[in-house]
């Protein structure tokens, strides 16, 4: 048996010197606002994972009006989820992940998220896929106001 999810996730910059995305910190001449560290890659890996076996969102598991997730890695997160999905007779089959930004540059960095999602997500590099597009400068994130993340996953019983 196989299901899919989808998740999307986003975040408007703010002050700050880098971004955290995939798990990696990127240098950047902002950072992000969140109540997290506003990995929008991983929130919406997590979004997707949970919507995929009907458990939700990250707002209902990791509510932003609870301190305790003040800041958090969200690999912190992210390894949770994995946690749920397998206690739930589930594992990653696949994961597609688009970032949408002007800037910062993401494809150098994915080579390194991609290590350490499959590393969070127990599975292999190969079933996890990365990539980044611009909006030509059109809407939010073309005028570089925020970042945001589309994901797609498939999932398949244990």
């Amino acid at each position: 048996m196989i299901r899919i999810g989808q998740g999307f996730d986003v975040h408007a910059f703010g002050e700050g010197d880098h971004i955290t995305l995939g798990g990696v910190n990127i240098p950047h001449d902002r950072g992000l606002v969140a109540h997290s560290d506003g990995d929008v890659l991983i929130h919406a890996l997590c979004d997707a994972l949970l919507g995929a076996v009907a458990l939700g969102d990250i707002g209902r598991h990791f509510p932003d009006s609870d301190d305790q997730y003040r800041g958090i890695d969200s690999r912190q997160l992210l390894r949770h989820v994995i946690d749920l999905l397998r206690s739930a007779g589930w594992r990653l089959g696949n994961a597609d992940l688009t970032v949408v930004t002007q800037s910062p540059r993401v494809s150098p960095h994915v080579s390194a998220m991609v290590e350490l999602l499959a590393a969070d997500c127990d599975c292999l590099p190969k079933q996890i896929n990365i990539k980044a597009t611009t909006t030509e400068r059109l809407g939010f994130t073309g005028r570089g106001e925020g970042i945001a993340c589309y994901a797609v996953v498939l999932v398949v019983a244990v």
